[in-house]
């Protein structure tokens, strides 16, 4: 378990309202997200970023694990003036983070069995019951061969 604290950032992207049942069962929009992003190369129209690491956002959680939730990505961003047409801004919120890193292997199968694990994990091993507040993984140079990525989750806690 690696607990960091956050000062709070935004993120712009692209982003759309779906639940883990849908992503599930082949319903989902998360692959819809990726595919628009980066077929049109979309990242390099966000302004005033910072870095070039992809983050993904989850937020507007209703429900905690079986509701709606706001899934968004896009990359951090110094200020959200002048967001362009068709992306979003979302505020990570400050405060304490519990880190997950995922094992190495294919995007498509680490990103939901790190999920399954944090989903999975009692609250002395996650170190905290969960804010639902925001959470969001970071792609970064471990992540830029799909078939040997390995991402960090950060889980928003109370």
């Amino acid at each position: 378990m690696n607990i960091q604290r956050h000062t709070g950032f935004y993120v712009i992207g692209l982003a759309a309202r779906t639940r883990n049942s849908m992503e599930q069962n082949g319903k989902g929009k998360i692959g819809e997200i990726w595919h628009e992003l980066l077929r049109g190369n979309l990242a390099s129209k966000i302004p005033n970023k910072i870095g070039i690491n992809l983050t993904a956002v989850y937020t507007d959680y209703e429900g905690r694990l079986d509701g709606q939730y706001t899934y968004l990505l896009g990359l951090p961003v110094s200020s959200i003036l002048n967001v362009p047409a068709n992306f979003v801004a979302k505020y990570i919120p400050s405060g304490r983070y519990s880190v997950v890193t995922s094992e190495r292997g294919p995007i498509k199968r680490v990103v939901p069995e790190t999920w399954q694990r944090i989903c999975s994990m009692p609250v002395a091993e996650l170190g905290g019951i969960r804010s639902f507040r925001a959470d969001y993984e970071i792609y970064d140079q471990r992540s830029t061969d799909p078939e040997k990525a390995q991402i960090e989750v950060h889980v928003g806690l109370r």
